[in-house]
């Protein structure tokens, strides 16, 4: 699932885009790495599967809504084959902060 819908933006190996933290020339944000060095691992699962399902124009993000794609169990399995990327201390911190918005 991963390789179809994420990969082109954000690479196989969730490495994102080199220059993710510049602004392109139109403004927008290119794709952000899902593995340790990037931020994904600082939201909460519930704002992961809204962002994947609904997309977003924060920060004139150019990340495109899959709700109308795949099944919020598709979605799940997305993120957590995401969260294979991140090491225990990430993990953790995404699971406090999963909780504190549950």
């Amino acid at each position: 699932l991963y390789d179809t819908h994420c990969a082109s933006c954000h690479r196989i190996d969730g490495t994102g885009d080199e220059n993710w933290r510049s602004i392109n020339a139109d403004g927008s944000y290119p794709a952000p790495p899902h593995d340790s060095t990037g931020h994904t691992w600082h939201h909460s699962n519930r704002l992961l599967i809204d962002l994947i399902a609904n997309g977003s124009d924060f920060a004139q993000s150019r990340m495109p809504e899959f709700g109308d794609r795949l099944s919020t169990g598709e979605i799940e399995a997305i993120l957590e084959y995401i969260k294979t990327w991140w090491g225990p201390e990430e993990r953790a911190f995404q699971w406090e902060v999963s909780q504190q918005e549950s």
